[in-house]
């Protein structure tokens, strides 16, 4: 768990408390409770016309130089489908259309801590592959030929995909 030093609400510093069964972080002036919650994380498979499948490389950590699908952070003010377009266009340059959901799961990251990844199938509707924001390159790859993803929870979406089709 995330140490959160003070209340969000009163400002005076936070202690411990079982709530429901479970440690957490609560405030022993206002008695407000400090719920951590796993952030949301959308990532997008992309196959084309050859049925090979659109990866980026990581430019930066977590996975730095490894490949994946496009994936990122859901921001407040956009749906998860929403975030998960957004993510394929800044990542690989294309404009998508999702047409279906492939898997959900949590997983614990170094990084981030926990997280619930929501994966999602997409066509290509527009644009052109270039890699941009987190990544360094992007390309198609083979199903029988792709390189190790950099994240579990899109090794387990891959395989969700390949007994979709």
């Amino acid at each position: 768990m995330k140490e959160k030093v003070f209340c969000s609400y009163c400002g005076n510093r936070l202690g411990k408390g079982v709530i429901d069964g479970k440690e957490r972080q609560v405030c022993g002036t206002c008695g407000q409770v400090y719920y951590e919650n796993p952030l949301p994380v959308a990532s997008v498979i992309l196959s084309n016309e050859k049925g090979e499948l659109l990866l980026v490389r990581r430019a930066q950590e977590p996975a730095k130089g490894m490949w994946c699908f496009p994936i990122g952070f859901a921001e407040c003010g956009e749906s998860i489908e929403e975030a998960a377009l957004r993510e394929l266009k800044e990542e690989s340059g294309v404009d998508g259309l999702i047409v279906g959901l492939l898997d959900v799961c949590s997983d614990q990251t170094g990084t981030y801590g926990e997280v619930v990844v929501v994966t999602f199938r997409a066509e290509k509707v527009g644009g052109a592959e270039a890699a941009g924001d987190d990544a360094c390159d992007v390309g198609y790859f083979p199903v029988a030929r792709l390189p190790r993803l950099a994240f579990s929870s899109q090794e387990r979406a891959l395989e969700k995909f390949l007994a979709s089709d």
